[in-house]
């Protein structure tokens, strides 16, 4: 800072003026005095100029006196302040003075102290609050008041990468603003959030995914400033919830039926209906038989149960796939020659022995799918077994096909056909069996436990063909 610009500057130039002002003035009063005092003018000049050297003199020692006093401590305290706005917030003053500098400077040095404490307390809990976001399995999303993120956690981050380039039908209200920053759900409920001034929470349908959105709005001096979301992912408990809720159904659906043949037959008999006792006997078989069906339904939703909490017990030795798939062939020969179908069995390799595999669940599988094939079958039409050894990657493999020529599924109904009671109606027919509805469930679920997979392909019209493989080696769970 330039020396004329200081404190110290000013104040030694105001002095030297007012000496300078108080000599004009007291030589004009003394003038009359000075001419019969002093005989010469050179006299009177030497007055003059020794009065103005004491007088300058005084002044410098004075304004020299107040640099060292005033302006090299305010110079500090300056230097000071600028360290603290830089971020250097342990910076201290070192001037040990009784007068007002030094209580500035103690009050400098508390007020540094107190802020270094607060911004230390603020770091802290920017760290705590960072550390519980960034735990948080939910997204969290924080929104100024124009739209803008100002605050999101790593989960939060995966949501806005993914809705940013999704494609939305309609515009966004108030403009396009947010087109870069929410989609078209958050935005409404931000709009929600803001407007109405209270917190809102909605189910958010993002393509396949269903999410659990509760928006909050941000208060700064009763001002609206943004709004906070916390989004999770609900589309598996919703999903969980709707299995629960078919499976209810289905199985009310499954077991009314033959419980309401079963108590009409049997109100049929108690009321004499039956006029011989063949006709008794006929009812008793319809009784017999859905009670059978019944039987047949609560063993597989036990069995079903038990897989899918993992305690299926396996009993694994080795065993010849090839005369498994034969065993199974001879077992459907007669339904095939009753209902004129063509059943043909092709083992494409000589060696189809398995080293781990349970023989009963496997024939359980192979059981199961023929008799899916013959109850979507019609009559004329062909099934085929098909069992071959295959590598895949790297290692060997039993695959057995099951073929039939039936009406097929429909390509909208092919990825669920593995789901309890499942049933399309639109393209599946019954036979003269009646299924429980959870077959291909079980068999998806025996496959799985024998490290293998299962899949179906199909064309309606044409037929249906489901893939099973399973490794020939014994695989370590």
């Amino acid at each position: 800072m330039s020396f004329w610009r200081s404190l110290v500057g000013k104040l030694w130039i105001t002095i030297t003026c007012l000496v300078a002002c108080v000599l004009l003035t007291l030589g004009l009063f003394l003038l009359p005095y000075i001419d019969t005092t002093f005989a010469n003018s050179d006299a009177i000049k030497r007055l003059f100029t020794y009065v103005a050297i004491i007088g300058f003199s005084m002044t410098t020692f004075f304004g020299l006196f107040l640099l060292t006093k005033i302006t090299q401590p305010m110079q500090q305290l300056i230097e000071a302040a600028n360290d603290i706005r830089k971020g250097k917030y342990g910076t201290r003053l070192n001037l040990v003075t009784s007068d007002e500098i030094g209580e500035l400077a103690n009050t400098f040095n508390h007020m540094a102290a107190e802020l270094e404490t607060n911004i230390r307390n603020l770091n802290h809990e920017k760290e705590h609050l960072s550390s519980v976001l960034r735990s948080m399995s939910d997204a969290v999303i924080t929104f100024d008041h124009h739209g803008q993120v100002i605050l999101v956690n790593p989960p939060g981050q995966e949501i806005m990468k993914t809705w940013k380039g999704l494609q939305w039908d309609d515009e966004l209200q108030g403009g396009g603003w947010a087109a870069d920053v929410m989609p078209k759900p958050l935005s409404e409920l931000y709009y929600s959030t803001v407007n109405e001034g209270r917190d809102q929470s909605a189910d958010l349908h993002v393509k396949q995914g269903i999410w659990s959105a509760h928006m909050a709005p941000l208060y700064a001096d009763d001002m609206i400033r943004g709004a906070v979301v916390v989004l999770r992912d609900i589309t598996e408990q919703v999903t969980l919830e709707k299995m629960r809720t078919d499976f209810i159904a289905n199985v009310s659906h499954e077991i009314r039926t033959p419980l309401s043949m079963m108590q009409g037959y049997s109100e049929a008999l108690l009321d004499g209906m039956a006029a011989s006792p063949e006709e008794s006997r006929e009812l008793i078989q319809v009784i017999h038989e859905e009670s059978l069906r019944m039987g047949r339904l609560v063993k597989d939703l036990l069995d079903l149960t038990r897989m899918e909490a993992g305690h299926a017990e396996l009993s694994l030795r080795k065993m010849d796939a090839g005369e498994l798939c034969e065993r199974v062939y001879r077992k459907f020969a007669v339904r095939a020659k009753e209902r004129e179908i063509d059943l043909q069995l092709n083992k494409l390799h000589p060696n189809l022995m398995l080293e781990a595999a349970d023989e009963d669940k496997l024939e359980q599988v192979l059981t199961n799918l023929l008799d899916n094939a013959f109850r979507h079958t019609p009559s004329g039409k062909q099934i085929q077994i098909t069992a071959d050894r295959i590598t895949l990657l790297d290692d060997e493999a039993l695959q057995v096909k099951i073929c039939d020529q039936g009406v097929g599924i429909p390509p909208e109904d092919l990825p669920f056909v593995f789901e309890r009671f499942y049933k399309a109606d639109k393209a599946r027919v019954r036979g003269e069996t009646v299924g429980t509805g959870i077959g291909l469930a079980i068999v998806k679920n025996i496959v799985t436990a024998h490290h293998g997979t299962i899949n179906a392909t199909s064309e309606v019209g044409k037929g249906t063909i489901f893939t099973m493989i399973i490794p020939t080696k014994a695989v370590e769970s």
